[in-house]
């Protein structure tokens, strides 16, 4: 079962601009080390950026409350796995909420895909409830 859609425009040079006027205060208000270590590898710093910028909006709409009731932006972190699949990570206030949302019996999955084309970065997140089905012995 669906429990939350979100998804997220973000402009890369409006994210250039910011991270041209604000540098380390912006990014460490709002990506975690790894999020960061990430988008300073790549080519194209300020597109990765605006992808996770996308992401953590489109993460805040999918629990249903946008970017406040206690939400914090680190509360809401992407990684790739090895196959650069990009993973989204809940924590603190962001758990607790889709710890709420989440129907007894059930685990929440949260889907995340990322795509740019300058100047845009998108993200759509969607997060599902699945049966968890005990393990027969």
């Amino acid at each position: 079962m669906i429990l939350g859609i979100g998804t997220d425009l973000a402009n890369i040079d409006r994210i250039q601009r910011t991270l041209d006027r604000f540098g380390d205060r912006f990014r460490n208000r709002v990506f975690t080390d790894v999020e960061q270590a990430k988008s300073e590898r790549r080519r194209d710093v300020a597109g990765t950026y605006a992808k996770r910028w996308a992401a953590k909006e489109a993460c805040s709409k999918a629990l249903g409350t946008g970017l406040r009731m206690g939400i914090a932006w680190k509360d809401m972190a992407v990684s790739n796995l090895s196959t650069g699949q990009p993973v989204m990570h809940v924590t603190g206030w962001a758990a607790d909420r889709l710890a709420a949302l989440t129907p007894a019996g059930h685990e929440a999955i949260i889907h995340v895909t990322l795509t740019d084309d300058h100047p845009w970065a998108q993200a759509f997140v969607l997060i599902e409830a699945r049966l968890v089905v005990a393990a027969s012995e």
